[in-house]
């Protein structure tokens, strides 16, 4: 599957081990950040709890781990959460089967900007790694994340592959990338676990009758 170019071909696939906010493997950058909205409050925006954007920028690959970046602020937060409502319109409106096109276009004009300049740099252990030429400011990091959903939506075997959790109360979008592409929770060890306790419950209740 293309990717988006320099940075995205590394990142979407070179996660760090180390835990961040919302560690989901959804299968593309876009989506895992669609999945963000899970740990929302009705009282605050999750990203914006200090230092939040910045470690899954990292965590998520985005940027090479000890990447400086002295510019996230409460500007970056808001347009981080825009383009994530967007992009998870966007993808819930192609599983619908339904359009979204004010959601469409603002992933489009995120998308214009160019991606950061990526370069090879020789590690600790004597091995190249990538690292960026400059702190990357907002709008090449949110390009990325707007490219990768364009990659994504444009790809109708990618696209179709689109599914959300079934789990109650999750809204969770995932690339279904099982055998037989049957694949109906976000984790089976969270959603489809839940699922299975739920239907024990409702046996051992009805075998009391």
């Amino acid at each position: 599957m293309a990717r988006t170019a320099g940075m995205a071909g590394a990142t979407a696939r070179s996660r760090t081990s180390s835990s961040y906010e919302w560690r989901f493997d959804s299968g593309r950058i876009c989506l895992d950040l669609v999945a963000s909205s899970e740990a929302a409050h009705a009282d605050r925006e999750p990203l914006a709890e200090p230092g939040v954007l910045a470690r899954w920028l990292v965590g998520a690959g985005l940027v090479p781990a000890e990447t400086a970046l002295p510019g996230v602020d409460s500007r970056w937060v808001a347009r981080f959460a825009e383009l994530r409502d967007c992009v998870g319109q966007l993808v819930r409106a192609q599983i619908e089967g339904r359009c979204a096109e004010a959601a469409l276009e603002r992933v489009n004009a995120f998308a214009a900007a160019p991606p950061p300049a990526v370069r090879a740099v020789t590690g600790a252990d004597g091995g190249l790694v990538r690292a960026l030429w400059a702190a990357p400011d907002c709008r090449e990091l949110l390009a990325v994340v707007a490219r990768d959903a364009v990659e994504l939506l444009t790809d109708p075997a990618a696209r179709a592959r689109l599914r959300q959790c079934e789990g109650d109360n999750c809204r969770r979008v995932y690339l279904d990338t099982s055998r037989g592409q049957r694949r109906r929770w976000c984790s089976s060890e969270l959603c489809g676990n839940r699922e299975r306790v739920a239907r024990h419950r409702r046996r051992a209740a009805a075998a009391h009758l």
